[in-house]
């Protein structure tokens, strides 16, 4: 098994080459509620476990901010 490179919210991370964005995510530990985007394209929770990661890949994960 070899490994890729992409970039979480802007910072480098190795994957298996046969990662899926829901493994970037329990990668980055990041709690729901948040809104993932692949390369600038919204990807929906339903599909995380579905969507293949190529090298290079550029992934977003953004949590809602709540406050007053």
């Amino acid at each position: 098994m070899t490994d890729m490179d992409i970039l979480l919210n802007g910072r480098p991370l190795a994957l298996a080459d046969s990662a899926t964005l829901a493994d970037a995510v329990s990668e980055a530990q990041i709690a729901p509620p948040f809104a993932a985007a692949v390369n600038g394209q919204f990807v929906p929770r339903g599909a995380h476990a579905n969507t293949l990661l190529a090298a290079g890949d550029r992934i977003d994960l953004v949590q809602p901010v709540t406050g007053g």
